[in-house]
């Protein structure tokens, strides 16, 4: 049952060949056993997850049974979820637990989803690597002395390590692509605004994008189908018909488009990276894909423009924890304004920190324009470039990341490095487009990535180019021998 796909699962459980319980209670034993030395967990809680099954079974055996009923998935503690805590992997909200559910847990329980328990991440969901979390770094379940990439580091490798069948994740400047990409898994981050934001712990409002992670591209188009959807909460999310994120699955590639940017395979990518990105390229042209040059000059400044942008919206979003309404606040202080500060030192890690300063910095008088609204500009010069390129393509494929995953501890104290391995996914997040990485072949023992980025609301095309390529290979089905 671990290694079976959703519909698979559902097709189990309306068969009565196996309960929701059992379900349930197969991946909890996975958690706590082979699974707990990768610390891909901040909560679990089975006698909540085991009542939500029992009462999946009751929907089941009623015949009222959704594709997701009974179907554990793990969240991103970045979601809040009514009676679960609800930190975002910081000591500023380790005693939280929230009174409500976000739209997307929401969705997920009115589908008759069991909520397996809430997934480390990166602190605030600032970081490439989950190694700035307040309860320890997350490991990569293909080598537990790496990163399984951040900041959804906790869904991917529980995922990867099938101590869940599928979980959320959400997507700032890569946070849901990179992550599945080091640890051989599926992820896709949608158009903004197709998913709400209500309820889910915000770092950069306008890059923001909650998304799913599966072992398969039909299973996040079954993930999505329930993820979508518009929330009257959310001043962001788009109100648009309802859609089916896999009625295009079993489309042929025949005539299809692939723009494949000369500005992805440059200096920085590692050549076995290359290697098996190229090999996938190849194997869409096998099936019927038309490669085609396209040209995305401005991709070299997306990473400097995000992290002028993301880091100016963290440092007002974070603003509200200082230690008065809710979260930590400092035991010994002097003051209302020592209170301030002594909770923001104590109850933040360095890399929040560093951005908070870093926003705060570049919204000050006297440099927003000369960097704040420069990096707005070379945001609509980025989207501008997307919009250019799709004139002569459907799709545009190259690497997710620049790297496999790299080992634990190698470049926490080397902030540039390690904002480098967004350097080709943080420029979906500054168009606002749709994007998802499946993955492509193996470096170095290691998983790569491929990277797929289509024009807005274009989710069921690439999940039906993704579901092609997984018809013709079996990089997706591959297990860490660990926990196969």
């Amino acid at each position: 049952m671990i290694d079976a796909s959703i519909s698979e699962l559902a097709a189990a459980l309306a068969a009565r060949r196996i309960s929701s319980v059992e379900l349930t209670r197969l991946f909890l034993d996975r958690i706590a056993g082979p699974g707990a030395p990768l610390n891909a967990f901040i909560a679990v809680d089975p006698e909540r997850s085991l009542a939500q099954a029992r009462a999946a079974d009751g929907r089941i055996a009623a015949g009222a049974a959704g594709p997701l009923t009974g179907i554990p998935i793990a969240h991103k503690d970045i979601f809040v979820a009514e009676g679960w805590p609800s930190t975002c992997a910081s000591r500023m909200l380790a005693n939280f637990v929230s009174p409500y559910d976000a739209h997307v847990i929401e969705r997920f329980n009115a589908a008759g989803a069991v909520i397996l328990g809430k997934t480390n991440m990166d602190e605030f969901a600032m970081g490439s690597s989950s190694e700035a979390s307040w309860y320890g770094a997350v490991r990569n379940p293909w080598d537990t002395g790496r990163v399984p990439g951040g900041s959804s580091g906790g869904s991917a490798a529980a995922v990867a390590a099938r101590l869940a069948p599928a979980a959320t994740g959400t997507d700032t400047g890569g946070s849901i692509r990179q992550p599945a990409a080091l640890c051989g898994v599926c992820g896709l981050k949608p158009t903004y605004g197709v998913v709400s934001r209500y309820g889910m712990i915000a770092f950069a409002s306008s890059l923001d994008q909650g998304g799913p992670f599966a072992r398969s591209a039909a299973d996040l188009a079954a993930l999505m189908n329930v993820m979508a959807g518009f929330d009257p909460r959310d001043s962001t999310s788009l109100e648009r018909p309802a859609e089916d994120y896999a009625r295009e699955l079993e489309r042929p590639l025949a005539g299809l488009r692939v723009g494949v940017p000369s500005e992805y395979f440059g200096a920085g990518l590692a050549a076995d990276v290359a290697a098996a990105v190229e090999g996938a390229i190849e194997a869409l042209e096998r099936l019927g894909a038309e490669v085609v040059d396209v040209h995305l000059p401005n991709a070299g400044l997306s990473v400097p423009a995000y992290y002028v942008i993301a880091p100016a919206e963290a440092s007002s979003n974070l603003s509200r924890y200082d230690g008065v309404r809710y979260g930590y606040r400092a035991t010994e202080y002097d003051g209302l304004i020592d209170m301030y500060r002594r909770t923001r030192a104590e109850g933040f890690g360095p890399e929040v920190k560093r951005r908070i300063l870093v926003g705060t910095y570049v919204l000050s008088h006297g440099y927003y324009d000369a960097y704040y609204l420069k990096a707005q500009k070379i945001r609509r010069l980025i989207a501008r470039d997307f919009a250019e390129a799709f004139k002569g393509c459907d799709a545009i494929v190259g690497p997710t990341t620049p790297s496999v995953a790299f080992r634990l501890g190698e470049k926490v104290d080397d902030p540039v490095q390690m904002y480098l391995n967004d350097i080709y996914t943080v420029a979906a997040n500054l168009a606002g487009l749709p994007a998802l990485s499946i993955p492509c072949g193996f470096a170095g023992g290691m998983p790569v990535g491929l990277q797929l980025v289509g024009d807005y609301f274009a989710e069921a095309r690439l999940l039906g180019i993704a579901h092609r390529f997984q018809q013709a290979t079996d990089w997706h089905r591959r297990t860490p021998q660990s926990f196969a």
